[in-house]
């Protein structure tokens, strides 16, 4: 079985980095290649189980330790195995054109980019969802239309917990390679709109609470809808409009189990229409704030 690298599957250089710092190269590398965002792209599959393997080994400080000393034997004899392989890759005419020359000739440049095979373009697009589509995931057609005006129909899962201007990519299904280059891939940017009740800010969801006088002024306890289930909240007396308050782990998905926070901010309503005796109650506290 070969070794494998699992500091550079994991997008880090050596080994000399702290458990946070693996922490956050295992949710970069996670998400880049979630196999929900590669849709038919068996390397991203493959890449992603050798992303989960290798944080299960450096999160551990036992296997971590066991690791590194073969780490260390593999980084060195991969260093000297590529240094003689880049000594043996130049040749006689390789070295003679270097020493003489200094760079390949301009014709000879031109003859070989006819020869080479050209990768087609990506294509990019976008797809809007709400943040409630977004946090629960949901399904969407897609439909493009093509250079020669027929459509295209893709079927697009948006997987839960989606971050907001992630790309979902479908691999091949963009313009056409030429000379046996390897089509370009379609890129579908996931942006998401807040709703009436709920705004996204990072991995923080905002709500918007609104409160009567009295509820403010002696403190109350309600119950709030949040985007997945209902939350006691207790208002302190004195409470005034724009007042915050944080539900902690109640937020947007990120990460494995990990979310955001619940931002309440509060808002005090006045009744348009009173009855008279709440107006004769109101004329009390006047009377009583102007003694």
């Amino acid at each position: 079985m070969s070794f494998k690298d699992y500091y550079n599957i994991l997008g880090l250089k050596s080994n000399k980095v702290t458990i946070d710092e693996i922490k956050i190269a295992y949710r970069e590398q996670a998400k880049k290649y979630h196999p929900d965002m590669h849709i038919g792209d068996n390397f991203s599959e493959d890449k992603f189980k050798d992303i989960n393997e290798a944080y299960k080994v450096l999160s551990d400080t036992k296997s971590r330790k066991r690791y590194d000393r073969n780490w260390h034997t593999y980084t060195q004899r991969k260093k000297k195995i590529e240094s003689n392989q880049k000594e043996e890759k130049k040749t006689l005419k390789d070295r003679l054109l270097e020493m003489f020359f200094g760079i390949t000739t301009t014709k000879t440049k031109q003859k070989n980019n006819k020869k080479l095979p050209l990768n087609g373009e990506n294509i990019d697009t976008d797809v809007e969802v709400s943040i409630l589509e977004a946090f629960f995931g949901t399904s969407k057609k897609l439909k493009l239309l093509t250079i020669d005006g027929k459509t295209r129909t893709f079927n697009l899962n948006i997987p839960a917990g989606i971050q907001n201007r992630d790309k979902i990519r479908f691999v091949g299904q963009g313009k056409l390679g030429k000379n046996g280059g390897k089509n370009g891939d379609l890129l579908v940017k996931v942006v998401i709109k807040d709703t009436k009740d709920f705004k996204l800010n990072g991995t923080d969801i905002y709500k918007e609470i609104e409160i009567k006088p009295w509820q403010a002024a002696l403190g109350t306890k309600l119950k709030i809808e949040s985007i997945d289930g209902e939350v006691t909240l207790l208002i302190p007396k004195g409470t005034q409009s724009g007042d915050k308050f944080t539900i902690k782990g109640k937020g947007y998905k990120y990460g494995r189990a990990e979310r955001g926070n619940f931002q309440l901010i509060t808002k005090i309503i006045v009744p348009k229409k009173m009855s008279k005796q709440e107006e004769e109650i109101y004329e009390k506290l006047k009377q009583i704030e102007n003694v």
